[in-house]
């Protein structure tokens, strides 16, 4: 399976985690079947132009510095751009899956709301085309389908019900499963209660190890720590399940400074599995 991951804002440094260079307009391969890209409205345009024979415009735009006055002379023809360029993609067959990193839940919504806005504002031409096989792309869930992403705290929980509903009730596409990001698993070994300085000591006393009296106080405050932590994000959880019925795929916390090749074929498994776990009645 060949997966393509496009950019639209080049804040991610998901090329940093394969130890590859800064991503650019220009394909790279991060590992065999996994490329990625970025995506800007002005190179979007530029190549939009030379395909349609207008090179010789596309020059003059970039000399004299009149390409952003261009891509921004209609509101939301930025986004418009970029999601025409996604959608030739998906027409020629770039990859099995096509992953694009959209936006911020702040943006979102209007990145994805542009094509339609396109649609009411211009009637004819081929602006109006591009913006028409956008909105079909965005509206077939077999082609298209948003993938939020939160942490399990209030506020992110919350922005991100809020961005799900009016993703669905304004722009029209369909949601996919939620992924939970940095969840804290529970400590396992002691059937649900809280760790004590008792319980280290007898966890201790079975595996033959030694331990000072303020190593065991240590052990027994960071575990408190872990099953606090642990118990906030469920509830987080259960409260995104219950305000938004949507399958979850929990990944991880990771415990490191910084995320490589490794930390990313950790979060992949996870991925993989939680997927594995859910019904996707759109799945293929």
């Amino acid at each position: 399976m060949s997966v393509l991951i496009v950019e639209v804002e080049g804040k991610s440094g998901l090329a940093a985690c394969f130890d590859r260079p800064s991503l650019t307009y220009e394909e790279q391969e991060l590992r065999p079947g996994l490329r990625a890209r970025t995506l800007t409205p002005d190179e979007a345009l530029l190549e939009y132009l030379e395909d349609h024979g207008m090179r010789r415009i596309s020059r003059r735009l970039t000399a004299s510095g009149a390409l952003d006055v261009v891509s921004t002379a209609v509101p939301g023809m930025k986004d418009i751009l970029v999601l025409g360029k996604v959608k030739a993609l998906e027409r020629a067959n770039a990859a099995d899956l096509i992953v694009l990193d959209a936006p911020a839940a702040g943006h979102a919504i209007s990145f994805l709301m542009s094509a339609r806005g396109l649609l009411d504002a211009v009637r004819v031409g081929p602006i109006r085309k591009q913006a028409a096989d956008v909105v079909e792309l965005l509206s077939d869930p077999k082609r298209c389908q948003v993938m939020l992403v939160t942490v399990p705290e209030e506020t992110p929980v919350t922005e991100l019900v809020e961005t799900a509903f009016a993703i669905e009730d304004r722009a029209g596409v369909a949601l996919g499963p939620v992924v939970v990001n940095s969840y804290v698993p529970g400590l396992p070994g002691t059937g649900g209660t809280r760790w004590t300085e008792a319980s280290v000591r007898a966890e201790a006393e079975r595996v033959n190890a030694s331990l000072r009296d303020e190593e065991v106080v240590a052990l027994a405050s960071a575990a408190g720590f872990r099953s606090d932590w642990h118990r906030r994000q469920q509830l987080q959880c259960a409260r995104l399940a219950e305000r938004l019925p949507l399958p979850q795929i929990r990944l991880p916390f990771l415990f490191t400074a910084d995320i490589g090749p490794a930390e990313v074929d950790a979060l992949a498994d996870a991925f993989t599995t939680g997927v594995g776990l859910i019904d996707l009645p759109n799945a293929s």
